[in-house]
């Protein structure tokens, strides 16, 4: 039976009262119920606010939400025989998830408010304003809460960060945001023992040394095994409960392809045996029938792009890099590596684990297409000004096709565009031109592999679209004439083996490409037909 797409919906009374789909996320709160403190991080527009307020109409005792009714069709949950529901607490909730605040006294003004309204809903009495500091104020919350309900209190924090992200770009002030929330949250270090529960969520983890120092006991389940798939969708999850979904797109004649859905929306892995999907990129897709960035259109931020332009960021890493737990957690106003921001953002995703004696790594890469594409496009906007977006379309044509002519020259064009001194600006003509024909290719759609290895070295890049895989060779060289050198070093070390009579392969074909530095152009195209 087909229900209504809970499409900006995170109020779960709303959900579950007015028939729209659930995925059943209430064996996560009975697991997370045995502890105490806690820490979640997610990209944006992953259910967390949908899960906090899950988790607050179970502590409030809300039975009957989690109950089966057959009026609203809807199925009893786990929660509703895996719960003390004689045991009501007192939920205090806080939510940043609003629009930028401009000031740190906004950002104070607007805590007040939030304890105040917290404090009427809940019929406890706490001192105003003027009389009390806002760390002050949860604390008096917190206390006369536990006191009043004769139970531990409840505290649950959406979006905790969002101050301090709304403003990155401006240390001076995201450090003032930073250091007004990192008192407020010490708070509850301080009063633990009238609290029941925490659990504080948003999209970044700030170092320990800065806004947690004053909050040391929370347990990160960012990454646990048993809580990977606490937020988002599986492919079981799509398979059945949206079934419908499917079975009525086919009937209207716009059927979703199932391998397609999961190359444009999965591959999102925070520990355990599956890898998810972002859910505002499956409800759209349903809701549309068609395939989009729509996570990619909403979530991005501005400063994101101009940080990777600026740290000169060299775009084949995107497709794979290697990392240590230490610095995917490294992020701090005045210390943001662009792995750990793009990791925390959603832009790229753990790809596998490995150990390298004792010390454990992790492998990073592009979740999906939407995100490849998407975010590869972006950043060719501020790497070549004036681009002609239409080119995109014609290489797609053209990688497919197998036409490396006309792939020849659309790279041509677009490498016109650059102005003359770009290159000598960004301090690495070589690496500058890289991250421009791999952005440049990424935003197709191919799927690629930089630095692939095979028996007798490693090529530069493959590209495969279609049914055509694509070995490519950089070279950059000094004169204004090609060498060959590019094209004989693929053929020499027999880089195109691994993709011959490869399944679903019908052709392969060897690219040598040069690059001069007087030039700034690609002077050298050599082509061969593996």
């Amino acid at each position: 039976m087909r229900h209504k797409l809970p499409i900006g919906i995170q109020s779960f009374a709303q959900i579950r009262h007015e028939g729209f789909y659930y995925v059943d996320k209430t064996p996560f709160i009975a697991q997370l119920a045995t502890g105490k403190f806690y820490f979640l991080s997610r990209p944006r527009r992953f259910g967390k606010s949908l899960l906090l307020d899950t988790i607050a109409e179970a502590f409030a005792g809300n039975r009957t939400l989690f109950t089966a009714d057959t009026n609203h069709h809807r199925p009893a949950l786990y929660l509703a025989d895996h719960w003390d529901w004689e045991r009501r607490f007192a939920v205090i909730r806080l939510s940043f998830a609003i629009g930028p605040l401009a000031t740190q006294s906004e950002l104070e003004e607007y805590i007040h408010y939030q304890l105040t309204t917290n404090a009427a809903r809940l019929k406890v009495e706490i001192d105003p304003p003027a009389a009390l500091s806002l760390d002050l104020r949860l604390a008096q919350l917190i206390t006369r809460a536990a006191e009043i309900y004769a139970m531990p209190a409840v505290v649950l924090v959406d979006e905790y960060d969002k101050p301090i992200l709304d403003h990155i770009t401006n240390i001076e002030l995201a450090s003032e945001m930073r250091e007004t929330l990192k008192r407020l949250y010490s708070v509850l270090k301080d009063t633990s023992a009238a609290l029941r529960f925490v659990l504080l969520t948003g999209v970044s983890k700030f170092s320990q040394v800065s806004i947690f120092s004053g909050l040391n006991n929370l347990r990160d389940i960012t990454i646990s095994e048993e809580f990977g798939a606490i937020c988002g969708y599986s492919d079981a999850d799509l398979d059945t409960i949206f079934a419908p979904e499917f079975e009525a797109a086919a009937a209207a004649g716009r059927p979703l392809d199932r391998d397609l859905v999961r190359q444009w929306y999965n591959g999102y892995w925070w520990g355990g045996p599956q890898r998810m999907y972002n859910p505002y990129d499956v409800l759209l897709m349903f809701a549309e029938r068609q395939f989009r960035p729509w996570w990619f259109e909403t979530s991005t931020p501005t400063f994101l792009i101009e940080l990777l332009k600026t740290r000169r960021f060299f775009t084949p890493k995107l497709a794979q890099m290697r990392v240590t737990p230490t610095v995917l957690g490294s992020f701090d106003v005045d210390h943001i590596r662009p792995e750990a921001l793009l990791w925390q953002t959603g832009y790229l995703t753990i790809k596998g684990v490995q150990r390298q004696g004792a010390l454990p790594f992790f492998e990073l890469g592009v979740p999906n297409l939407e995100v490849s594409a998407a975010l590869n496009d972006s950043l060719l906007e501020v790497l070549v000004p004036h681009r002609d977006t239409e080119a995109t379309i014609a290489l797609v044509h053209a990688l497919a096709a197998g036409d490396a002519d006309a792939v020849h020259a659309e790279l041509v064009r677009l490498f016109e565009r650059i102005p003359y001194d770009w290159p000598l600006a960004a301090g690495d003509y070589e690496g500058y031109y890289a991250s421009v024909f791999f952005s440049f290719l990424a935003s197709t759609g191919a799927e690629l592999t930089p630095e692939s290895h095979s028996r007798e070295g490693r090529v530069d890049l493959v590209a495969k679209m279609q049914h055509t895989v694509w070995i490519f060779e950089f070279k950059v060289i000094s004169g204004e004439s090609p060498t060959g050198e590019a094209l004989r070093q693929i053929q020499q070390r027999h880089y195109a083996a691994p993709y011959r009579n490869a399944p679903g392969v019908h052709r392969v074909i060897e690219v040598g490409v040069e690059f001069s530095k007087t030039k700034h152009q690609i002077i050298g195209w050599e082509v061969a037909a593996a």
